[in-house]
């Protein structure tokens, strides 16, 4: 006989009571720790939130599928992948669909190298899920992307990319870069996802290693990291924190009607 149909049964004064039998609490009433993901599962999910950004006919970088309000998604990218092109801006989904976009204008990201569009339509795309908790050294973290194609190559799509977190700054380079990794990221997957094991977004892809121009390397209270320091620094991928965006772009964040912009 299973154990659940077991009864007991108890005389009080001659009268019997029936009681249940006590029932081992069962598994899943406890609360459930966040599973990692297999690399494919990753791998998937990068691929999913992943977006072309698009500007004048041409692909100017990533961005990141951040949130669905009604029938407008809000897309996270940085705020040099805009500047590489300019308005109007379009998006090019997952299923190749393009889709017209708008600069998200009342998000004030303070500096940080990160900016927001906003597009619409009656498709249900994934949207990323925020981290938590802030990635840590030597945490595996999964980069994705659309890397430029050089000339005479052939597009190669989308492309993902393993490593581990390098280091986290206690204070940000210009830009708001903190987190540094060894995934080798490539130009054109600027504005991509930093996801962790499991599968939460905890940064924005923004600065590849041994960048051919301009002077990443500096933190933005106007100081410089020492000379080895900064030599490490430039053999390492650079992105910008998840919290960073939360803690800065509330109200873009809530997809205020684009009229209002």
């Amino acid at each position: 006989m299973d154990w659940r149909s077991l009864i007991l049964a108890t005389c009080i004064s001659g009268i019997s009571i029936m009681l249940p039998a006590q029932i081992p609490p069962a598994k899943n009433s406890l609360k459930q720790l966040p599973v990692e993901m297999s690399q494919q599962q990753l791998q998937q999910q990068a691929a999913a939130i992943s977006l072309r950004v698009r500007s004048a006919g041409r692909v100017v970088g990533t961005g990141i599928a951040i949130r669905k309000q009604g029938s407008q998604y809000a897309v996270l990218t940085n705020e040099h992948v805009l500047k590489a092109g300019k308005a109007p801006y379009q998006i090019q989904t997952p299923d190749n669909k393009i889709y017209q976009a708008t600069e998200v204008k009342d998000a004030n990201f303070k500096g940080n190298d990160l900016a927001m569009l906003r597009f619409t339509s009656s498709v249900e795309y994934t949207t990323a899920k925020l981290g938590a908790l802030p990635p840590k050294v030597g945490d595996e973290v999964f980069a994705g992307g659309f890397p430029f194609a050089g000339e005479g190559e052939k597009d190669r799509g989308f492309v993902f990319k393993t490593g581990k977190v390098w280091r986290v700054l206690d204070k940000a380079l210009e830009g708001g870069y903190q987190i540094g990794y060894t995934n080798d990221i490539e130009k054109g997957m600027s504005g991509g996802p930093l996801l962790n094991a499991r599968g939460e977004l905890v940064g924005v892809n923004g600065v590849h290693a041994y960048p051919l121009w301009g002077d990443p390397y500096q933190y933005k209270d106007g100081t410089e990291p020492n000379a080895a320091l900064r030599e490490q620094m430039s053999q390492y991928s650079w992105g910008i924190p998840i919290d960073t965006f939360k803690e800065l772009a509330p109200t873009a964040f809530e997809m205020t009607d684009a009229s209002n912009n």
